[in-house]
């Protein structure tokens, strides 16, 4: 049985969003695969952080946990799909969706509306069955495979690069081994890249002397790449750098630039930003509207 996902990411049952969203970032920004190779433990509880968050930043998935359990968040709809038999659809539930299972205390065949017809022979399978899965935001920009497991077999599922949030995906029957399963894509949040269409926005802190003399970063990619960018002199925040192409499906990578000054200066420092201004003086908002 999954951990309770408030626990998993340290927060009470009354946390708003924002606390949820926050926490999330927070614990996936650490246990991310970039910054842990190899390690399987980091790997495990990264795929646990997410899960988590997919259950709590749904307002509905996290109503039906609140008052059912991992029994209630784990399949789409949480009840009320389509006739199937019993078994297959508790299967399909448990290993699939994180929920249900032999003594988890219900009757998943009466809760899908399956369940056997007088004189004990099983209803037909139905032609679909639909089910929500979770793909990884670098799997969804490039491409790949995620595996899921349905009826006792281990599936593939071949996810086409640059496949967005809410889109399906269709699993023959043949490959179910019952009925064609028709997946609503989930795709988990990065923790620092933000997709828009096929561009990617990555946010860039930078030093103000970075910023008035000029610099070179080192910034990732979502094909796993590290390019080294210079910014020119007199760089300001909210400047933007295009990497052209390095978006998904040949969309656009663009760094937003952040100032980012100091929160305390010693006497020295201080002195020297004071001739600093006094040498290099600036009206920076002449010609605002509002002035």
């Amino acid at each position: 049985m999954p951990r309770d996902p408030y626990e998993v990411l340290g927060l009470s049952r009354t946390a708003s969003d924002e606390e949820i969203k926050k926490a999330y970032r927070k614990l996936a920004a650490r246990h991310h695969p970039d910054r842990n190779p190899g390690d399987k433990a980091a790997e495990a509880t990264f795929k646990e952080v997410s899960a988590a968050y997919e259950t709590l930043s749904d307002a509905d998935k996290r109503k039906r946990f609140d008052q059912f359990g991992h029994a209630g968040a784990g399949f789409p709809g949480g009840g009320g799909g389509p006739s199937m038999d019993p078994q297959a659809a508790q299967d399909l539930f448990a290993s699939m969706f994180g929920g249900g299972g032999p003594g988890a205390g219900f009757d998943l065949g009466d809760l899908m509306g399956g369940g056997r017809r007088k004189g004990g022979h099983r209803r037909r399978p139905p032609e679909e069955i639909e089910g929500e899965v979770q793909v990884p935001f670098e799997t969804a920009a490039n491409g790949g495979v995620v595996e899921i497991a349905v009826g006792g077999r281990d599936i593939e599922v071949r996810v086409p690069a640059g496949i967005g949030d809410g889109k399906r995906l269709r699993v023959p029957a043949s490959a179910t081994g019952s009925a064609d399963l028709i997946l609503t894509v989930r795709v988990q949040p990065h923790p620092y890249f933000t997709r828009d269409g096929n561009d990617l926005l990555l946010d860039v802190p930078i030093s103000v002397s970075e910023a008035v003399l000029g610099t070179r970063v080192e910034v990732p990619t979502v094909a796993g790449e590290r390019l080294t960018v210079r910014l020119p002199p007199g760089t300001s925040s909210g400047a933007r750098v295009r990497l052209a192409g390095k978006g998904v499906s040949g969309g656009d990578q663009y760094l937003a630039v952040k100032v980012v000054a100091p929160k305390s200066l010693d006497d020295a420092a201080r002195a020297l930003m004071e001739q600093f201004a006094a040498a290099a003086p600036q009206d920076v908002r002449a010609g605002v509207a509002w002035r």
